[in-house]
């Protein structure tokens, strides 16, 4: 990728085009006659005050019809258009029609930037220079994705916004969260003309602490209330980290050969659940809920990850990133007790997350990777979420 994309330098926005009345997508139910698109979301509807900070509803454009909405309460994603192989748009993440249903939804993590840390820390503890660190628990026995009140339960602020890209600030203060130090976190999305969406993440830092954030959508190529179970996924990974039955890493790389981890060529992701009665791994994550080692992630480019496609639609998805891990989730806790913004249920195993990251728990695990980050550096990566189609 260019370095230009590695920037916060914003794009003009081309004209938008016209597009193909929207047809075969579960989202059809809230398209009207003569618009390409499924119904807008409303506003209004995203529009609060949350600890004395107004929040809206953002939506960006390009000239290739893409749409892709945000919300600056926790920085979330909360609609992405993406075409078909006809040219047919359909909302490909799975969220709600207010931002009343984010805040109260007992799944939490629809769209947002979660952090300080995502993923799991073992007992929420960790150490840095003889201090021992307690963060609140809130998922079993460990803390997850920055803990109940994480960024993706804040009201960001909105720093700078244009037609193709949305800058973000959130601030999270000392001992904030349990977590030390001030840490500073600006974000940037932007929504490239080759439908691209472009993450740039940049930290700094008062106090010697811990970073490691992702965004966390959850995504359905085929629209919501459909199965991913036939999406084909493909992850370059050779390695996996294999993990108790809590999730946390056993602090090992297992080879993915020969185990239902192997997703090296592509193929469905329901193809081997039914080895879940007799694989430990699987049965831990209630299916797939793991990191997987990331192959050519010793540089510091932006290396291909993962790619999904979707046979009936035919879209695409591929995921490039400069972390070393990526954690696919298969949809394995929804229960089909909440709608979306369809009106469809959220259906087990009906959407998936593929969260660029560090390795869960690095910070108690011996030869992971480092997520410390000290006063006077810069944490800075990158993640690149680039949609296309198959004939």
């Amino acid at each position: 990728m260019s370095q230009t994309r590695r920037s916060f330098i914003s794009h003009s926005a081309g004209a938008l085009s016209a597009m193909a009345c929207l047809t075969g997508c579960s989202n059809n139910s809230l398209r009207s006659d003569n618009n390409p698109y499924p119904k807008a979301l409303d506003p209004q509807a995203f529009q609060k005050v949350i600890e004395g900070k107004k929040t809206k509803l953002y939506t960006l454009k390009n000239n290739k019809g893409m749409r892709v909405s945000f919300t600056n309460y926790g920085a979330r994603v909360v609609s992405i258009l993406a075409p078909d192989r006809k040219g047919q748009f359909c909302d490909v993440v799975t969220g709600f029609p207010t931002l009343d249903e984010y805040i109260s939804c007992p799944e939490p993590f629809h769209g947002p930037i979660v952090g300080p840390v995502g993923n799991r820390i073992a007992s929420g503890k960790f150490n840095i220079d003889g201090v021992t660190y307690q963060l609140p628990i809130n998922n079993g026995v460990n803390h997850l994705h920055g803990g109940p009140k994480g960024f993706h339960h804040q009201a960001w602020d909105v720093v700078d916004v244009g037609d193709q890209f949305i800058h973000l600030h959130i601030l999270s203060k000392d001992g904030e969260l349990g977590y030390p130090g001030n840490l500073h976190v600006d974000l940037r999305y932007e929504l490239s003309h080759k439908n691209e969406i472009i993450l740039s993440y940049r930290a700094r830092t008062d106090k010697k602490t811990v970073v490691n954030l992702t965004w966390h959508p959850f995504f359905n190529l085929a629209g919501e209330g459909n199965t991913i179970n036939d999406h084909r996924l493909m992850i370059n990974a050779d390695r996996f980290t294999p993990v108790d039955k809590t999730l946390i890493p056993l602090g090992r790389h297992d080879s993915v050969t020969g185990t239902p981890f192997d997703f090296r060529t592509a193929k469905a992701i329901g193809r081997d659940l039914h080895k879940q009665k007799d694989c430990i791994q699987l049965q831990h994550g209630a299916g797939y809920d793991h990191n997987w080692v990331l192959n050519n992630s010793k540089g510091k480019g932006l290396n291909l990850a993962a790619r999904v496609e979707e046979p009936t639609s035919g879209r695409a998805l591929e995921v490039y990133t400069q972390e070393p891990g990526l954690q696919f989730y298969g949809g394995n806790f929804f229960d089909g007790k909440t709608k979306g913004k369809n009106g469809q249920a959220h259906i087990y195993r009906g959407a998936m997350a593929l969260e660029t990251q560090q390795f869960p728990d690095s910070i108690n695990q011996k030869g992971f990777s480092d997520i410390i980050l000290n006063p006077g550096e810069e944490y800075k990566t990158q993640s690149i979420y680039a949609f296309s189609t198959i004939s």
